[in-house]
């Protein structure tokens, strides 16, 4: 049985009954293949071979390569993979029914405290007033401060930044429309800052870096053509860089997002709502943020501590 012609068809049913982003699907195929490969070099070349003993030699091995985090994902992929493989009657079995995820530490999210995230949007804000005299500089800094107020006043994914349309935005009401996960549409509010700075990109900054690529692209590149995560990523870096603020990434700016709406007494179903979490116990992570938050402030400022 030819793995690869396999693992093909399992990526075409990912894409085609569970609408997953290419970015996953990319992640699942290539996971499955390195784990098939592996075992392939042992000596288990077709799949009804593989046991589960197999796929736990496979794990451990992996172990001594990859941090816990990424032998997790690489589990839950193969798993999946196999229990397709036995659904849709390429294997009689599934070695990897009984296989574990590795338990991960229960790490808090890092987020931003209010007067940080306050200084961050601020650094932004006044890089893109200062004027430039090169029309294409000052368009990349009204479009990168408009990109971060608008991931700190909706807390939506970097991939659901990057997607994004002129459409998307809904001035009138103040909200905009994201496709999360598993292409579940939602709608976000923002604030006027972010509101502002929309307005400042698309009528002042986003023409002089249209070209024939950008068709509808909300944030496009310094070459015309739509966003990528890796550039958005990096600016969120530089800012923070500027702004004197702890080196976040855009996820970072999403769990801020999150936990001062919970400080402010947001209610954690609308959190979860405004992030797109399909499960409640994401979301209450960012409340165990806020106890935290809350006990160190008053162990500072209170006598009797």
């Amino acid at each position: 049985m030819d793995a690869q012609y396999t693992v093909e068809r399992f990526v075409d049913y990912l894409r085609a009954a569970k609408g997953l982003s290419e970015h996953t699907v990319a992640a699942y195929r290539s996971d499955v293949l390195q784990c098939l490969d592996a075992l392939a070099a042992s000596g288990k070349t077709e799949l009804d071979g593989v046991t589960l003993s197999d796929l736990r030699m496979w794990m451990g091995e992996e172990s001594h390569h990859v941090s816990k985090s990424s032998l997790a994902r690489k589990t839950i992929a193969v798993r999946r993979f196999f229990a397709w493989a036995l659904e849709h009657g390429v294997l009689t079995h599934n070695p990897a029914s009984a296989l574990k995820t590795p338990k991960l530490p229960k790490t808090l999210p890092a987020v931003l405290n209010e007067t940080q995230a306050g200084a961050l949007m601020d650094e932004a804000d006044a890089e893109a007033a200062r004027g430039d005299d090169d029309p294409h500089a000052r368009a990349l800094a009204l479009r990168d401060c408009a990109m971060l107020e608008v991931l700190y006043a909706t807390g939506i994914r970097v991939a659901e930044l990057v997607s994004m349309d002129l459409g998307s935005v809904h001035y009138g009401n103040r909200t905009i429309t994201v496709t999360g996960k598993g292409d579940k549409q939602r709608v976000v509010p923002f604030g006027v800052p972010a509101q502002h700075a929309l307005e400042q990109w698309t009528e002042q900054g986003r023409p002089c870096l249209m070209t024939p690529r950008s068709g509808n692209a909300l944030f496009l590149g310094a070459r015309g053509a739509r966003i990528d995560q890796r550039v958005v990523r990096g600016v969120v870096h530089r800012e923070a860089a500027r702004a004197g603020v702890p080196d976040i990434s855009p996820h970072a700016l999403r769990h801020s997002a999150a936990t001062h709406m919970l400080d402010g007494g947001a209610d954690l179903r609308e959190v979860q709502e405004m992030l797109g979490h399909s499960s409640l116990q994401t979301t209450q992570r960012y409340t165990h943020v806020s106890i935290e938050q809350l006990k160190s402030r008053y162990q500072q400022a209170f006598p009797r501590a």
